[in-house]
Parts: structure tokens; C-alpha cells; sequence
């Protein structure tokens, strides 16, 4: 971070590249280093003549507490708050256009497991805070804030707002799509039922009451312990659903299997989206992280789109997006973003998941047979080695350099190395969020596929701060 203060040894690893995250303890995340991180966001906000701020929390146990943490710097710096109540990231940033209001304060770690909390912080429409917003933020920490007004606070349900604004976007077809939702316990089960339901869905719900002790798994798609009990009722013989749904503890993030059980990973689900988006809009930017199997690649320039790769993060992306006025975009994780005439430019995964059902709703082609039509690579799992923070970072630039020196000409260096090798590619990044580095391989063949790896971990190899055995390493 820039800018030292009393609280840096305390608050520094909690300031992440494009959030704020945490362990719920005394040293990390509790009511009292809520309230000053809070504060510190609140003279970001003044500092923009933003006066008004939603505040929401996701399903955890500590995040009633936290929210109260927040609500009172708000007040006391002057900032009017609408207090949401339990939500998701993509209501707390629907509730900012539908109240006016360019400040919000999300309390969630998103898909870190139990045990954490963090912050989404937004500057505006559709934005959240970007690294240098992050660092002013930090710099903030042990200033104070003279309030310049008195602050007003309201209890607003915005439940029904969003949900009917979503319903009344999306034109169903004439196929009865049969889904299955699993919210995890987590707080999309709050709000996902009745927006299939009213769309005409025959809905089946997996885990759609909210509960803080998560009885049966976490609430993050990329697990696949619950993409298997929902793949376990897609084919249920009373059920054969079309398709299957899943959703993190926020919202954002959406997990999809097929009617054959099978899943479909984000970037083709990102696919999916492109392809009913050009459709109707030949031409359209699409904008994907570094991660993302150059199946979308192939899938945006053969239905007349231009495909855009950037950072991984999604307040790059969102950025991304806005910047270059496209109207999709997304991220290998399941961020994906709808935006234009369609929706407003946040990640959202109820509603790319009713576009999607939308799409699917017109076709006479199952969603497997559509993906199947679709170029196919052999792509390895998200790999993670670990790595300490504090050397993460400077590793990678060392290895960016060495791919370069390996490989000229070949190495894309905006998030990372993501290294072409004419048949496949390899990447290596830094975790945003986590101590580690994380490693994608994609090849026409396991056998090329399987070399890159080699490759990758031969270079790595050297660094004793990067661990020697990998997490969901491939063979």
C-alpha cells in the first residue's frame, strides 16, 4: 500500500487488488475494525461528494454485527445509509439505481469459505473500487472524519423491485424449461425460486433456505461437492431437468450442469450468453479474463464478435467493459456481466441464469448439443500452488520475464504470463485473494495439454517460495 499508517501491520493483507477481505477475529475482522475501515471508505465517498451509501450482508453468521459496524461510521461521517438487510452483491447494486445512490457497502467475502467477511465497495453506477481506490481507502485508516451534515438512515426491501425488474426482461420461449436451483443455504435462495417460477419454470430447489451453518456444503459453484448432489437431481428419474443452476453466497457467481449431468464451466456458460447476445448484435465486444478457454474465443469471432482478454478481477473487468461500451463480459470464476439494453453492467448471476434459461427456452437443441457444436479443448482445473503474499507478486514478474526470454513474442503480460504455444496455452497469475499462484493449461490433445504442464512446472520449479506440490494438479 502507498501510504503507512498505525493500522498497516493489522489491516495490510486484508487490503486485496479489487476488495477487502478477511478472517472473522479480533486481529482481522470484527465490529471495531469494521466500524474504522468503514470510516476510512466513508472520507473516500465525501472526498466525491457522495453522501448516500446502501449497506447489505451476505449469509453469515458475524455479518448482522458488521453490517450495525458499518451503518454507524456511515452515520457518524455524514453519509445517509438504506439498509437492505440480507442481500446479494448484484441487489445491493440494483438497490443503488432503484434508490438513487452511488455509495453501497456489500458485507460478504464472497466464495472464501466460513470464517471470512470483506467488503464490496462501490464509487458509483455499476462500479466498484478499483486497486488505487483500494490503496486511497487504506490510506485513510487512522484519519478522521468531520461530519459536514446530519445523516438520515432508512429500512428499504428492494426485493420486489429487482425481482420484477427481471422477470419483465426476459421473453421466454415455447419449450417448459425444467430447472433445478441450489443456493447452498446461502442468500440467493432467497430471491432465485420465485424468479423461475414466475418465468414459467417447472422449479426444483436444492438448499434454497437461507441457513448459517451451511449443513451440507458451502455456497461456491466451483465446489464439486455440490455440483455432484445437484447433477444427482438433474437426472432424477421424476425430475430429468434441463438444466441445473448453482449460486455463491452473494450472488455473483453462477455454477451450471447440463441435462446430462455433466458440467459446463463459466467460460462456456459466457459462451452461451455471446452467442444469444450476437444473435441480435453482430459486431459486439465481449470482454473475458485471462483464464477463459479460447473456446469463447473462437465462439465470439464465429458468430461475428470481437473478443476482448483482460485482467482477471471483477472490478476489471466491469471497468473493462464500461470503457469499451461493451455489453457482455465475464470471468472464468462465473462473474459474468450483462449490460446495454439488457441489464445494468453488474455481475449478476440470477440474472444471466434466467438469460440463459431465456436462450435455452427458444431452442429445440438441448444445452449439451449446443455445446457440443462448439470447438473443444482439453483445459485443466484452476491449479493452485502455494505462495506467500508478500512474494507472490514479484515471483510472477520474474516469470513473466522468463517466459518472454523463453518464448518471444508468444506471452500476453496483462494479468500475469499466458504463454501461446500455437496448439494450447499455459498461464500463471497471482491470486488476488489467496497465497498462492494459479495455473491453467489448454491444448487440442491431453498430450500437449500434459507438456505445457511440464513446461510450467519446470519453471517454476527453481522458486523455493512456491510450493512443489499443486492443488487439483493435473496428470
Amino acid at each position: 500500500m502507498v501510504k503507512e499508517n498505525k493500522y498497516s501491520a493489522q489491516f495490510n493483507s486484508m487490503f486485496r487488488e479489487y476488495d477487502i477481505r478477511g478472517r472473522v477475529c479480533d486481529e482481522e475482522l470484527c465490529p471495531d475494525n469494521v466500524y474504522k475501515i468503514v470510516k476510512a471508505y466513508s472520507k473516500y465517498l465525501l472526498k466525491r461528494d457522495i453522501t448516500r451509501a446502501v449497506v447489505g450482508y451476505d449469509n453469515r453468521t458475524c455479518s448482522p454485527s458488521f453490517a450495525q459496524a458499518a451503518i454507524k461510521a456511515l452515520r457518524e461521517c455524514g453519509i445517509d445509509v438504506f439498509y437492505i438487510g440480507l442481500a446479494l452483491s448484484p441487489l445491493a447494486y440494483f438497490a443503488q439505481y432503484h434508490l438513487k445512490c452511488e455509495g453501497a457497502v456489500m458485507i460478504t467475502a464472497s466464495h472464501n469459505p466460513d470464517g471470512w467477511s470483506g467488503f464490496k465497495l462501490a464509487n458509483g453506477y455499476s462500479k466498484t473500487l478499483e486497486p488505487d481506490d483500494i490503496r486511497e481507502v487504506y490510506s485513510y485508516l487512522d484519519e478522521d472524519v468531520v461530519p459536514t451534515r446530519e445523516s438520515s438512515y432508512e429500512e428499504v426491501d428492494v426485493r420486489d423491485a429487482y425481482i420484477n425488474d427481471i422477470v419483465s426482461r426476459i421473453h421466454m420461449g415455447p419449450k417448459k424449461m425444467r430447472v433445478v436451483l441450489d443456493a447452498a443455504n446461502g442468500g440467493a435462495g432467497v430471491f432465485v425460486y420465485e424468479v423461475f417460477q414466475r418465468l414459467g419454470c417447472m422449479t426444483f430447489q436444492l438448499n434454497c433456505d437461507p441457513d448459517t451453518s451451511y449443513p451440507h456444503y458451502f455456497p461456491n459453484p466451483s465446489l464439486l461437492e455440490g455440483r455432484q448432489r445437484m447433477r444427482e437431481m438433474v437426472l432424477h428419474p421424476y425430475i430429468h431437468a434441463d438444466i441445473g443452476l448453482s449460486f455463491d453466497g452473494d450472488g455473483d457467481r453462477i455454477g451450471v450442469i447440463d441435462e446430462r449431468g455433466e458440467n459446463i464451466w463459466s467460460d462456456t456458460v459466457l459462451a452461451l450468453i455471446a452467442k444469444q447476445l450476437l444473435e441480435k448484435k453482430k459486431g459486439a465486444t465481449v470482454v473475458f479474463d485471462v483464464k477463459c478457454s479460447k473456446q469463447l474465443v473462437d465462439v465470439i469471432e464465429q458468430n461475428g464478435g470481437k473478443p476482448l482478454m483482460w485482467k482477471t478481477g471483477h472490478s476489471y473487468i466491469k471497468s473493462k467493459l464500461h470503457q469499451t461500451g461493451a455489453e457482455l463480459a465475464g470471468e472464468r470464476s462465473g462473474h459474468i456481466f450483462i449490460s446495454g439494453d439488457d441489464w445494468y453492467g453488474f455481475d449478476d448471476a440470477v440474472f444471466v441464469a434466467a438469460k440463459l434459461v431465456e436462450f435455452l427456452s427458444h431452442q429445440t437443441e438441448t444445452v449439451s448439443e449446443i455445446v457440443g457444436k462448439f470447438p473443444h479443448y482439453v483445459t485443466s482445473p484452476e491449479i493452485k500452488a502455494h505462495c506467500g503474499d508478500t512474494v507472490k507478486y514479484g515471483i510472477v514478474e520474474e516469470l513473466v520475464e522468463k517466459f518472454k526470454a523463453a518464448y518471444p513474442g508468444k506471452v500476453n503480460d496483462i494479468n500475469g504470463a499466458r504463454v501461446d504455444f500455437g496448439y494450447g496455452w499455459g498461464l500463471v497469475r497471482a491470486s488476488s485473494n489467496l497465497p498462492e499462484l494459479v495455473l491453467i493449461f489448454e491444448a487440442d490433445t491431453k498430450e500437449h495439454m500434459l507438456g505445457i504442464r511440464k513446461t510450467f512446472k519446470d519453471m517454476l520449479a527453481p522458486y523455493k517460495d512456491i510450493s512443489p506440490v499443486w492443488d487439483n494438479d493435473v496428470e
